[in-house]
């Protein structure tokens, strides 16, 4: 069975990247565009892993990941902030909330395909 990521990202260019990246891998990738639309993907669909930007309108990526998080199904789902934040600060709020791990874009597409390899099984 194909990994489903959700990408939630405010930038089409970056969720169309990821999709052009994994896709041929065999993953399939759903898209969300701010923060609330990606929990409510997360809370309608089921979802393996999940791909999150710092900086979004309506709900900013560290509440919308706080409530993947404290959703029962997803309590062990990994989750990778994909975002151009860098500092450790960010980095450990990150890690408080239960996130697997940190990208900094512009990513190397390579990079991205080891670590949701890596996460997702």
């Amino acid at each position: 069975m194909a990994v489903k990521v959700l990408c939630i990202d405010d930038s089409p260019t970056i969720r169309q990247l990821v999709k052009r990246t994994l896709e041929p891998l065999g993953y399939v990738v759903s898209e969300a565009g701010d923060g609330q639309d990606g929990l409510n993907r997360a809370k309608s669909e089921t979802f393996d892993f999940f791909l999150v930007d710092v900086n979004m309108p309506v709900l900013g990526g560290f509440d919308c990941v706080a409530g993947i998080k404290a959703h029962p199904g997803y309590s062990r789902t990994p989750v990778v902030f994909l975002t151009t934040e860098t500092s450790a600060e960010n980095r450990e709020r990150g890690k408080q909330l239960g996130a697997s791990g940190w990208m900094v874009k512009p990513f190397e597409p390579d990079s991205l395909v080891k670590i949701v390899g890596m996460l997702a099984g």
